[in-house]
């Protein structure tokens, strides 16, 4: 058997500045798309570097049927902010573009006679808690719990996690090659490599970023208000990890991950400890609040542990000691 072949959607991302190196590492060669040129940095990773949009059918429907994919990393998507201003757009890019991409997956499945793997970046976004004190109440939440999102972002990745999973069983009782769909909801993610660019969860490493660079920051909601995160890096690692495991151990289709849960306030504190002169406030702004008091203040991911074996590396203290300032001070040295 020949190299596996991934293509890897929205490839210039936070995420495929993690996942097309570590995937050339895995022997796959890639074809990555993405809005926007790649920088040389990334498009030595890949044998094909595309400039175009998820819309775009025809597009799309061509690398498929040229390059055949082993796995698909649908990592484009419109984020939460953006999403809740032009929710018809969101749908486009989130749900009709993704629904068409699953279908030319699944005929190529069929031509080609094995499954097609598609790893799907859902979000805590799905999740929709009445208000802050239900979500205190709650506690860490199963996939399961409060699948009622109250924002566009995470009713576009619930449709997508429920339709995918149903094209897999549906394969499945067929006896025939489909989609082989996975999905992670993503908390928070935290990057030392990128910028933050504009998701709900973005006031951590907007905070963080800001101290490394001496600029003042006014965090958009409630110094208490709690959620769950995770460092970029452990974020990759899972995503590669659950693409691997075998069918036969998975429970479920979608699964829930975490790092750590701090509040903002808790942040703040461990920044200064790197940062003692940082000028962070806090700001909150109601529309964003909302959305933040109906997501969970943690998550239960026993059963990525147990099926197969979610670990991550980083806690708050190593996220932000060992992970995020080095590389900060670096980046930042003499701006």
């Amino acid at each position: 058997m020949g190299e596996r072949v991934a293509l890897i959607t929205g490839s210039g991302g936070e995420m495929g500045h993690g996942v097309l190196p570590r995937l050339r590492d895995q022997g796959f060669r890639i074809v990555a798309l993405d809005l926007y040129d790649l920088p040389e940095t990334l498009g030595r990773y890949c044998v094909e570097t595309v400039r175009g949009d998820i819309r775009d059918e025809g597009l799309m429907g061509d690398l498929v049927q040229r390059f055949a994919p082993d796995c698909v990393y649908h990592l484009a998507a419109m984020l939460s902010a953006h999403s809740e201003a032009d929710p018809f757009m969101a749908h486009q890019v989130n749900v009709d573009a993704t629904c068409s991409l699953l279908r030319q997956c699944e005929e190529s499945a069929r031509q080609k006679g094995r499954p097609v793997r598609f790893l799907f970046p859902s979000s805590i976004a799905v999740y929709g808690l009445p208000d802050a004190a239900t979500k205190v109440e709650a506690g860490a939440v199963e996939e399961s719990d409060w699948n009622h999102p109250r924002g566009m972002y995470g009713c576009n990745k619930l449709y997508i996690e429920l339709f995918g999973t149903f094209l897999g069983r549906r394969a499945g009782k067929a006896g025939e090659p489909g989609v082989d769909f996975r999905s992670i909801r993503f908390p928070g993610l935290i990057s030392a490599e990128t910028l933050p660019t504009g998701g709900t969860t973005d006031y951590a490493p907007e905070m963080i970023h800001a101290a490394a660079q001496g600029k003042p920051y006014s965090c958009f909601i409630d110094e208490h208000s709690r959620l769950p995160f995770m460092t970029m890096p452990d974020a990759v690692q899972a995503l590669l990890d659950l693409a691997e495991a075998p069918p036969e151990s998975l429970s479920t289709r979608v699964y829930n991950i975490r790092g750590f849960s701090p509040s903002p306030a808790e942040i703040r504190k461990r920044v200064l400890t790197h940062f003692p002169d940082a000028q962070i406030g806090f700001d909150p702004v109601p529309s964003r609040q909302a959305i933040v008091d109906s997501w969970p203040a943690d998550v239960d991911d026993s059963r990525a542990r147990s099926d197969w074996g979610l670990s991550p590396e980083h806690d708050l203290a190593a996220a932000i000691d060992d992970y995020l300032v080095p590389a900060l001070r670096k980046r930042y040295d003499g701006d």
